[in-house]
């Protein structure tokens, strides 16, 4: 990859941090990776609509970087199928890595103790306020297949791109003031 479309996907995240989405283009983008989810996560319709109590859907994360690196992302919060609250998540690292990846992010909860501390929180970040166990449904995996048992698990799916280094730990939560 070219140094110049790193520079112009590290402006993109930097501009997408200032002008952010509406909550209808982040409604529909939602719904858009939910649709996917469900379509290529065998059992997802069933542990959706059954096991969780909701879920934070980001549709869109991008994540750049050359030995220093960030993320940006903005999603919704989906209580019993309702657009609930929005919420951006945004982290930094500094590593081996190299790359611009697109991904999309589903944040399941679990328990209804684990939703309230999320939703009391100012700003929830993985690994401080709370650990988000990442649940591997690759290679024609099915979610009903797998015992869950953690009070928030995560899904990444829809990986444009390449980026070394895939993680969640220390990205941060924040809500969406309009």
């Amino acid at each position: 990859m070219k140094i110049w479309k790193l520079i112009v996907a590290l402006i993109v995240i930097g501009s997408t941090t200032l002008s952010g989405a509406t909550a209808q283009e982040i409604d529909r983008d939602a719904n858009t990776a939910l649709e996917k989810f469900h379509k290529e996560v065998k059992g997802a319709v069933s542990f959706v609509n059954n096991d969780v109590k909701a879920l934070l859907i980001f549709p869109s994360i991008v994540k750049a970087g050359i030995g220093i690196g960030g993320e940006y992302g903005e999603g919704v919060l989906r209580i019993k199928g309702r657009d609930n609250v929005y919420y951006s998540t945004a982290s930094a690292s500094v590593g081996l890595q190299f790359g611009v990846q697109e991904k999309s992010m589903i944040i399941a909860f679990m328990t209804q103790e684990a939703l309230d501390k999320f939703l009391q929180s100012d700003g929830w970040e993985v690994g401080v306020d709370g650990s988000v166990t990442l649940i591997d449904v690759g290679m024609a995996k099915n979610i009903s297949t797998q015992r869950i048992n953690k009070p928030v698990v995560g899904f990444v799916f829809n990986n444009k791109g390449l980026m070394y280094n895939l993680t969640i730990e220390g990205s941060k939560f924040t809500k969406i003031v309009r």
